[in-house]
Parts: structure tokens; C-alpha cells; sequence
């Protein structure tokens, strides 16, 4: 009789203990971000259910704020949307694929990507630790991006009249 108060009082204990650990492991791939301030602008939305299951070749992870993606394990990529857009500036632009994106490597190797003259703004911020093509990255990205309306675009600094057009064309660039 021992015996089988034994085993029942087992059984749940072990089933507690394996729910603990499933819950557990569940709740460490979670990503912590903080939600931007327009976080929950429909567009945000519209993109947020958009995003791919791998960027980079690295996989989707599960974050803990509004409108926000996360890639890589630990993350190597991490997009917020709902951003505050930059307006006209001189930091680097590049178009990819019909996405304009302006590049700040300030922080570097962190590099922040924001998704120039989309509204609501969109920011992605790569670890070149993490041997992470930003290109690839902004590649892979680009479809759900696209679906916010652009309102600007980037332009030359020629373009701009900043640089008489018999002057080289340098990676200064200023946008409307």
C-alpha cells in the first residue's frame, strides 16, 4: 500500500517538474524588446504578420513587444516598427530593391538600418558580430517593408543641389 501512495504522489510531482521545464524553455527564447511609440499604427501590423520565418539564413525568434522581429539565436537582427521616421539627413542611403534604407554605423558593429520615407518609421539593427550580411538581411526583408507607404526618397547629394553636377557624386546623401 505504500507503494502506490508512492507513485501517486510521484506522478504529479513529475509532471509538475517536466511543466515547469517545458515552460520554462518556452519563456528563454523570448526576446525583450520595448515596443516604438506608434507600435500599434495598423501598418505596423500589416508588416509585423509579413515578416519572414528566416532572415539571413537565420531563424524567426518569438519577441516580447508590439510590432518588433527578431532573428538569430542569441539575435543578430532585430526590427522595430512604429519608429520615429528620420527626416532629411546625411547619413548614407542605399536602395535595395526598391527600398530605400539609410545606414548609421555609429554604434558600430551595430548597425542600425531604417527604412528611409516609410511611414510608420521602421529601424533595423544588425550585429556584424554575428557574421550577418546587412544586405542579405535587408534583402530578405524588403517584401514586408515594402508594404508600408513610402512618402520620400532618397536622393544624391548632385540631386539635391548640395554638389554642383561637374562634382563627384559622394556617399553623402540628403533626401526631401
Amino acid at each position: 500500500m505504500l507503494k502506490s501512495v508512492t507513485s501517486r504522489s510521484v506522478v504529479p510531482a513529475v509532471v509538475l517538474g517536466l511543466s515547469s521545464v517545458i515552460l520554462l524553455s518556452g519563456c528563454s527564447g523570448i526576446v525583450p524588446l520595448e515596443a516604438a511609440p506608434d507600435a500599434n499604427n495598423p501598418a505596423c501590423a500589416d508588416l509585423t504578420v509579413r515578416l519572414p520565418s528566416e532572415v539571413a539564413e537565420l531563424p524567426k525568434r518569438t519577441t516580447n513587444a508590439q510590432s518588433t522581429g527578431a532573428w538569430g539565436d542569441p539575435a543578430a537582427i532585430l526590427l522595430t516598427c512604429g519608429i520615429e521616421a528620420t527626416g532629411p539627413t546625411t547619413l548614407p542611403c542605399i536602395t535595395v530593391d526598391g527600398v530605400d534604407w539609410i545606414r548609421d554605423d555609429s554604434q558600430a558593429p551595430l548597425f542600425r538600418f531604417e527604412a528611409y520615407g516609410r511611414s510608420p518609421g521602421v529601424e533595423v539593427v544588425i550585429d556584424a558580430d554575428a557574421d550577418v550580411s546587412g544586405t542579405t538581411a535587408l534583402v530578405d526583408l524588403n517584401s514586408a517593408i515594402s508594404v508600408l507607404p513610402q512618402e520620400r526618397k532618397c536622393i544624391g547629394a548632385v540631386d539635391a543641389g548640395a554638389i554642383p553636377d561637374n562634382a563627384e557624386d559622394g556617399a553623402t546623401v540628403e533626401a526631401p
